[in-house]
């Protein structure tokens, strides 16, 4: 059974241009998505409907077989997706242990080594980080909230090709090894080779590689 499922979803801007037109779809746990497109196709708007942030205009989204709405978006957000962005939003007075404590059900700085950070960068400011350094922090921050489903915008994007590869590979076998519903907006065509599903969003329509 899909943990997350998208049922005739319509979306338009303000203006009147549809973004989103009657797109279906499923998502399974254990699996990594990529979400490939154009710029302005409508890939962030999509993670966002997905992740509780805005609603769809027509049609609905279903966390285990219920309509989100039902459960409210505030407890969808909380409860069942967790969300990496391409600027990381991390607080910046905070090391990566604290920034990974706010959400973490589990050990936070078992999960930093796991993810590649040593001890003491770990209990370093995370603004004295490398890029990759705090990707890596928002990635554990995600995995630590024990959400079923990881909606990844652009993760490796601001990412040197070599940093990129690594954090792609993390992504897939947090996926694999933990269970996880990953799914990832990019415009890389090495980070969608990661993954085990690709989709292609394109004219308000959504289409399987």
């Amino acid at each position: 059974m899909a943990v997350l499922e998208m049922k005739e979803i319509c979306y338009a801007y303000e203006e009147g241009r549809p973004i989103l037109s009657n797109v279906n779809m499923e998502f399974e746990t254990g699996k990594m998505y990529a979400i490939l497109g154009p710029s302005g196709s409508g890939k962030t708007t999509l993670l966002s409907l997905i992740g509780g942030l805005d609603i769809p205009q027509k049609g609905e989204i279903l966390f285990e077989g219920e309509n989100i709405s039902q459960c409210g978006l505030a407890c969808h957000r909380r409860n069942h997706v967790a969300l990496i962005f391409q600027s990381y939003n991390l607080i910046d007075y905070m090391t990566p242990v604290e920034n990974v404590a706010l959400t973490a059900r589990q050990d936070a700085l078992a999960l930093l080594l796991r993810l590649g950070l040593t001890a003491e960068e770990a209990k370093r400011n995370v603004m004295k980080l490398s890029g990759g350094q705090q990707q890596r922090v928002a990635i554990a921050r995600a995995l630590a909230s024990d959400t079923p489903v990881i909606l990844a915008d652009e993760p490796t994007g601001n990412l040197d090709e070599d940093t990129a590869g690594e954090i792609a590979g993390i992504l897939k076998e947090s996926a694999h090894e933990l269970n996880k519903c990953m799914i990832v907006v990019t415009h890389s065509n090495e980070l969608a080779a990661k993954a085990d599903v690709v989709l292609y969003l394109k004219c308000g329509s959504i289409h399987t590689a």
